[in-house]
């Protein structure tokens, strides 16, 4: 199995929302799916929207995606194509790496050669995040993102093949509220995984222990509007503030 696409083209807002993802916690890894179209000729995938997905099992180190967040993606990426004019798909799936480097696992290579039995334009995009460089004295932290699919060799052995990642500039302000619409789901859906977890613990607990989860919960929730929820809202103030002022230059030009 050998790549079929030779460019994946991620608009710059979809990367932003992949990204904020990514950086949501550093404890586990998230996922989510990408949407888009290829142009049959040049062998170019262009990812214009994407699709978070909420965890059932939070692992540090493995992510899934079940057949029906699969379908929902399907269905979600068909109102996408309404919404934008266009004829868009599911073609490919991003995950993070918390503290590990971004090249995909034994794992990822084989859930990557799955998917493109599927569809030979899938593609899969890894954020590592959360990582100090070895070289980097400021211990800031390092982001690095890789695009790839996999190539099955034989015995079933499976190797990396690296995918030429470009991030180009949003095509519209549609796209744009597209992205917007998928960034402002998140709270929700790291509120509902944290509902899903203590919905799913035991009843036999005794109170103590039962105060203590409730407290843990509430902590979660905090963090998750402390570290989530207000910087959407003040990046969301911001780009009302950019589109009104694009709007007002848009209207004086054609004036």
């Amino acid at each position: 199995m050998m790549a079929y696409l030779k460019k994946v083209c991620l608009s710059a807002e979809i990367y932003a929302v992949c990204l904020s993802h990514a950086l949501s916690t550093e404890k586990e890894e998230v996922m989510g799916l990408l949407i888009g179209k290829v142009d049959e000729e040049t062998h170019t995938s262009y990812i214009t929207a994407c699709r978070i997905l909420a965890r059932s099992d939070k692992q540090p180190d493995r992510v899934e995606i079940s057949p029906e967040q699969l379908m929902e993606a399907v269905t979600y990426a068909e109102e996408v194509s309404k919404q934008l004019n266009d004829n868009l798909r599911v073609l490919g799936w991003y995950h993070s790496h918390p503290h590990i480097t971004v090249s995909p696992s034994h794992v990822d290579l084989k859930t990557q050669a799955m998917y493109q039995n599927m569809d030979k334009h899938f593609v899969g995009i890894i954020f590592s995040v959360f990582s100090s460089s070895t070289s980097n004295r400021s211990k800031c932290n390092d982001i690095q993102v890789t695009c790839f699919q996999t190539n099955t060799r034989l015995n079933n052995q499976f190797s990396r093949l690296e995918i030429c990642l470009e991030i180009i500039p949003t095509s519209s302000i549609d796209a744009c509220s597209v992205a917007l619409q998928s960034l402002a789901t998140l709270p929700e859906i790291l509120s509902k995984e944290e509902q899903e977890i203590r919905s799913n613990e035991s009843t036999q607990f005794d109170e103590l222990t039962k105060l203590h989860n409730n407290a843990l919960q509430t902590l979660q929730f905090v963090n998750i509007t402390d570290k989530v929820s207000r910087p959407l809202v003040d990046h969301l103030e911001n780009e009302i503030r950019t589109l009104t002022q694009q709007i007002k230059l848009l209207k004086q030009e054609r004036d």
